[in-house]
């Protein structure tokens, strides 16, 4: 090699100068590939399991319950109306429906525990020694279903969630019950999945009337054994409630 340096020399250096390529400003390795996909993996889970989970729950609950639908289907007819299709600048006048997902989160968590943590330092919380290094997981079932927290908490009762503010978000900072994460370590997109969830569940109210099928008098609603989910799939029957045209707009858009 020119310049007096060896071949071996030459190949460490380069080696050396690749390693810091893979490096951040504070010397930190950037993810690998194989990271990257598994957070990407991750992330698209999590933005679809959580909402869809949400609204199947809240649906089967609403169409076992006419009195609850309709009072979602009466409030985006007064909001939205039927002449054009709900967007997201409506989210924040639609109370009814946002308490029926917070209730749904509430009642019906997709996981039933949250991602472990690990306590950094000896702490009590509500008169509980946690040793430092203990491996903590909260309960989205043990919170969301408290009845020490919660009057009736086995019903499907959006109007606990109604306040005389009118303001009702999908997040509970209080820690009643687990929707998008909470802490530090929450979930970093609470209004994109607020954004999801309200509007994958509003366009399926708005645009379809739900009933149970011909045969049938309710929503079995069991949960399956290995998850939080419905035991079965949703069966329900949808007729259209809009004009044509807006389902043609909604397929091209």
């Amino acid at each position: 090699m020119s310049g007096g340096v060896g071949a071996d020399q030459w190949h460490q250096r380069r080696a050396g100068s690749c390693q810091r390529a893979r490096q951040d400003a504070q010397g930190k390795p950037f993810l690998s590939v194989d990271e990257i996909k598994a957070e990407t993996l991750e992330i698209i889970l999590a933005t679809v399991d959580n909402p869809s989970n949400a609204v199947e729950w809240a649906l089967a609950e609403m169409v076992n319950n006419p009195k609850v639908m309709k009072k979602a289907v009466d409030e985006l007819d007064m909001v939205v109306g039927r002449e054009r299709l709900v967007e997201e600048s409506d989210i924040h006048n639609l109370t009814y429906l946002k308490a029926c997902i917070r209730e749904a989160f509430r009642l019906h968590p997709y996981h039933p525990f949250n991602p472990p943590h690990v306590a950094i330092a000896d702490t009590t919380v509500a008169g509980y020694m946690i040793p430092k290094g203990s491996h903590v997981m909260l309960s989205r079932i043990g919170l969301g279903r408290n009845p020490r927290a919660w009057d009736k908490p086995l019903e499907f009762q959006p109007e606990r969630h109604l306040k005389n503010t009118g303001t009702v978000v999908l997040a509970e900072p209080e820690l009643r019950f687990v929707s998008f994460s909470a802490g530090r370590r929450g979930c970093p997109a609470v209004s994109l999945g607020t954004s999801i969830t309200m509007m994958l569940f509003a366009r399926l109210l708005q645009g379809f009337s739900w009933s149970i099928p011909p045969g049938g008098d309710r929503i079995e609603l069991q949960e399956s054994a290995t998850s939080l989910q419905l035991s079965k799939p949703l069966f329900m029957q949808a007729k259209p409630r809009l004009l044509l045209h807006l389902y043609e707009a909604d397929v091209l858009n």
